[in-house]
């Protein structure tokens, strides 16, 4: 089985997320609002450009500009991926603020095709997305949309906050993926530890960690912490 590989050198993230993602697999990252989803999926990213995978990263809380600014910020230089192609960055902000409601966001998703011709597929915040439109019938039809791309050899990333869909839809997602993980955060004084649950991993090619802690420092980037189990 072929492995997608997001390692990088400054830190032990691909080594303990099992040296990468199986190829074809529904990765779901769940984690409520200040979690550090969007720092996961802006690591993961560049991890898999810097590995030569292609990758389409739509994104619910930047616009191209700030994209760009966060991640020289932390140390990620990615303009030469945009400007040689090897990604696409979606910014879809305008309409996640927007107060008309649009009940066929799904729809739209899974129409647009061109969305899905990268060999990587992130979606950063999928439930920010489609929480105006999303019931038990649609959720199906997009969990059967994405199942359906990864079997075409595609690897897809969602991150979703649970407390914006329901229970149901999220479980239907849970069940689905191939990865799953859990971002938690707590605050110890004046500090605000952040860790990555893995609940679930299926094919991986090397030990994968169960509880990996986390932090973010400008012009570093993710830096993987020793967690404490007490």
């Amino acid at each position: 089985m072929t492995v997608l590989s997001f390692e990088l050198q400054r830190d032990e993230l691909g080594k303990k997320l099992g040296g990468g993602f199986p190829e074809g697999s529904l990765v779901f990252i769940e984690g409520v609002n200040g979690s550090g989803k969007s720092a996961i999926t802006q690591r993961l990213t560049y991890g898999l450009l810097n590995n030569d995978s292609k990758v389409t990263l739509i994104s619910t809380s930047l616009t191209t500009k700030g994209f760009i600014n966060q991640m020289y910020s932390q140390g990620y230089p990615i303009v030469p991926y945009l400007l040689k192609n090897k990604l696409l960055f979606i910014p879809v902000l305008p309409l996640v603020r927007s107060t008309k409601i649009r009940s066929d966001f799904i729809e739209r998703l899974m129409g647009a095709k061109e969305l899905f011709d990268n060999k990587v597929i992130i979606i950063d915040t999928l439930s920010s997305l489609i929480r105006s439109s999303a019931d038990a019938n649609k959720s199906i039809d997009l969990v059967s949309f994405f199942k359906k791309i990864t079997g075409m050899g595609k690897t897809i990333i969602i991150t979703a906050d649970g407390t914006e869909l329901d229970k149901d839809i999220m479980t239907e997602f849970i069940s689905a993926s191939d990865v799953f993980m859990s971002l938690k955060q707590k605050t110890l004084g004046s500090d605000i530890k952040r860790s990555i649950i893995v609940n679930k991993f299926s094919g991986a090619r090397a030990p994968v960690g169960n509880i990996i802690g986390f932090r973010i420092e400008p012009n570093v980037g993710l830096v993987v912490e020793i967690v404490s189990v007490s």
